[in-house]
Parts: C-alpha cells; sequence; structure tokens
C-alpha cells in the first residue's frame, strides 16, 4: 500500500470507514519519513478537520505545520495559570505565523475551582488540577477534528518511548499525529535555530519543559530535563497524553 492508497482510500469511505482501518497502515508507511511528509499526509487526508496542540513552549510544530497547511487550526490550553512569557509566546505566534490559535479553557476560572474545591488544588491533588484545567477541556475542544497532530518525542521521558508517528487515540476514538515522535533535543535545536522559530523566552533562564506556573520550576546543569514539572509529586504527565 502506498501513501496515495491511503489517501484515496480514506476520501473515498470517510463516512463509513472506521478511522482505526487506517492507523496501523499510515504509522508503518510513515515511520522513518520526515516531519514534513508525514504532515503532508494528515493534511491530505483530513483536510480542515485536523488541528494542532502548543503549549507555546516554542513554536517549533507551529511552524513545521503552517509551511504545508496555512492556517490551521492551533489549540491552546490557557490554564490560566501560565507564566507571563507563555501568554506572549502565544500573541506572538499569532503575528508571525499563517496559523488560527484558539484558547482552550476550563469550564470553571481559577477564582470558580478555588471557591467549589479549595485553593492550590494543583498542590493538593494535581492530577484532578490537570484533568480540570487540560485534558477535560482540550477533550471537548477536539471533537469536530477526526485528528490532532502533537509535538511529543520519543526521548523526553520513559512514558512516550513507544510513540508512534500515526496512533489511534482511543480515549478520545480520533487519530493522533507525532510528525517528530523520532526527533532528538539536538535535531529540535538545530531547526529551531536553522528557521529563526519563535521559542518561549524561559527556556534561557533554565526552564527546558514549560507548563503551568505553580507547577514549574528552573532546572539545575545535568538534571533531568523534565524534572522541573510537578518536581516532588511523582508526577510525569498532566494526562494529555497518556
Amino acid at each position: 500500500m502506498t501513501l496515495v492508497d491511503i489517501e484515496v482510500g480514506l476520501r473515498e469511505q470517510r463516512g463509513a470507514l472506521d478511522l482505526q482501518d487506517i492507523v496501523e497502515s499510515a504509522a508503518t508507511f510513515l515511520e522513518g519519513a520526515p516531519a514534513r511528509e508525514i504532515i503532508r499526509w494528515a493534511a491530505a487526508t483530513f483536510g480542515d478537520r485536523l488541528c494542532l496542540t502548543s503549549s507555546m513552549s516554542d513554536a517549533l510544530l507551529i511552524d513545521l505545520v503552517s509551511r504545508v497547511k496555512p492556517g490551521v487550526d492551533v489549540l491552546f490550553i490557557d490554564t490560566g495559570y501560565h507564566f507571563a512569557e507563555t501568554i506572549g509566546t502565544r500573541d506572538a505566534v499569532r503575528q508571525v505565523y499563517d496559523v488560527n490559535v484558539i484558547d482552550i479553557k476550563s469550564s470553571r476560572t481559577v477564582e470558580e475551582q478555588d471557591r467549589d474545591l479549595g485553593p492550590r488544588l494543583f498542590g493538593r491533588n494535581p492530577d484532578l488540577c490537570c484533568y480540570l484545567r487540560k485534558v477535560e477541556p482540550l477533550n471537548r475542544a477536539l471533537e469536530p477534528y477526526l485528528a490532532w497532530i502533537s509535538g511529543i518525542r520519543r526521548d523526553e521521558s520513559s512514558s512516550r518511548t513507544s510513540t508512534k508517528v500515526v496512533e489511534w487515540d482511543a480515549k478520545r476514538q480520533m487519530v493522533k499525529v507525532n510528525p517528530i515522535a523520532a526527533w532528538t533535543q539536538e535535531d529540535v535545536d538545530n531547526y529551531i535555530t536553522d528557521n529563526g522559530v519563535l521559542i518561549n523566552p524561559l527556556h534561557y533562564d533554565n526552564y527546558p519543559s514549560i507548563g503551568c506556573g505553580p507547577c514549574t520550576r528552573q532546572v539545575a546543569e545535568g538534571e533531568d530535563p523534565r524534572s522541573g514539572r510537578w518536581a516532588g509529586l511523582g508526577k510525569v504527565e498532566c494526562g494529555i497524553h497518556l
């Protein structure tokens, strides 16, 4: 089966086809392919029912996808706890790239969450806080789409080592595309430098992995890049990619 076969087959049967049927073939065919080719396949296959998510740690994925699919929807989860630098990066992305940034918010404001569940939920029950402010809002926002593009990589953590470039997202019943799954940090750094990609200025202040302000700390030299996330809480994922 060729890439064209996969694309044509889905277009002809889109109404009745179980999307799971294409995932295994696409994952096998596209493993080892350049990130841009993987994105091209996703754009040709899913059209306007394709989006990408960004934490605004950098605009690498946004740069990659917008070169293939200008005007693509970019979902940004505005948790209410972001660093000012992260919000600034989002605003800059809107000005620099040909994309449609959509702010996704929880059904509760931070103040309402504090009122209903008590203050500093992120310290007492970080899993619940992440679910309410990240996972549930994203689940709602993804409902109109058939597929979403993520920037996760295999080398980021032990929980991501088996990531495929195309996967079935069983939790959301849709296709998940991970075009830079096989990239290393060196690949990321080189692309950012070579293409003048916007990055969150916190990276220059020893924040290699950037999440919500209360749950992210600076990382000392030699520490794991993700060790600054939920430090001391025994937590390594927010739940979006589980």
